[in-house]
């Protein structure tokens, strides 16, 4: 009868623990990036929001441009 080849079981061990570690990496990365993203979004929400609520008081200068002063020579 034929018998499946086997490989040494430490080789396996060691890409399973290759494979885990990269996974593991790569959810780590993908859950820094949706939690930037989500306190990202949240801030512009919280801007667009007090803007809203300035423009809707009738106030004109609601989003205020820095403009460096002007040297006279």
């Amino acid at each position: 009868m034929d018998q499946p080849e086997r490989r040494p079981e430490h080789d396996d061990d060691h890409e399973t623990e290759r494979d885990r570690r990269a996974t593991n990496i790569f959810l780590a990365v993908a859950a820094v990036l949706v939690v930037g993203s989500g306190l990202w979004l949240a801030n512009a929400m919280v801007d667009s929001r007090k803007a809203q609520l300035c423009f809707e008081s009738g106030q004109r200068n609601c989003n205020p441009i820095d403009v460096p002063p002007r040297r006279l020579h």
